[in-house]
């Protein structure tokens, strides 16, 4: 790993976790990496996603936040132990730095493969093209479709999903890889009709798969080292 990276650990609400990263906004110069561990379970929307994709009787019957990231893509949902979420901060004019915005997806798809791949989950590939929606549901759900840059396995379900954020300053990248793939709890609160939400979890169901499930049993002390292997394959400074 590059000396160029500030590592970090940051644990708040959702809402705080997508709404603002102050040390980049303090000082915006070096790369970072943040390991992001919301503190309750929230449903996170994509930022052109209007409010009734989330049925608010539900979330709030079943505890369920909702809040709303800067990026966009489908809905996520988010709990203290699952997904591993992880985010990157690239400056304006770093090496990294790519004015195409789906081409600077590129080193995040290979960097996240590099990881799974020490943890012993073979088979991985980032997707290239952006012609990789797998279901009707990706508009809906991010897990339900694929973009640049995102990781599949070596059958084609998605298992790193990826957003991305740009200010003046530089670019902001999300990625989030499920320990377990299970929509149902996210389908549970959004304003479906009910023959559509079993739809919808058979889709999904198929269309995604979570770490466990590609490095076999038992996983645990692995899924435990991912945050660890995605820091040390972090790309170099040079």
């Amino acid at each position: 790993m590059g000396d160029a990276w500030r590592i970090e650990s940051r644990t708040a609400e959702a809402e705080a976790l997508v709404g603002s990263w102050p040390s980049i906004e303090d000082d915006p110069g070096p790369r970072r990496f943040a390991r992001c561990r919301p503190t309750v379970t929230a449903v996170v929307l994509g930022s052109t996603q209007p409010d009734p994709v989330v049925d608010r009787v539900r979330a709030d019957g079943a505890g369920v936040a909702v809040v709303r990231r800067r990026s966009g893509g489908g809905a996520v949902f988010v709990a203290p132990t699952d997904p591993l979420w992880a985010d990157v901060w690239i400056p304006r004019g770093d090496p990294l730095w790519d004015d195409d915005v789906a081409r600077s997806f590129d080193w995040v798809g290979a960097w996240w493969t590099r990881a799974l791949v020490e943890c012993g989950v073979d088979g991985v590939r980032a997707h290239r093209g952006t012609d990789g929606a797998c279901t009707r549901w990706s508009s809906l759900v991010c897990f339900g479709g694929v973009g640049h840059g995102e990781v599949l396995s070596a059958d084609g379900r998605k298992l790193v999903g990826l957003s991305q954020r740009r200010t003046r300053s530089g670019a902001w990248f999300t990625g989030a890889c499920y320990r377990r793939w299970d929509p149902r709890p996210l389908l549970e609160v959004l304003g479906l009709e009910p023959a559509e939400r079993v739809a919808a979890a058979g889709g999904l169901g198929a269309a995604a798969v979570g770490f466990n499930e590609l490095a076999g049993d038992p996983a645990g002390d692995r899924w435990e080292s991912l945050a660890d292997e995605l820091v040390a394959a972090l790309p170099a400074s040079d």
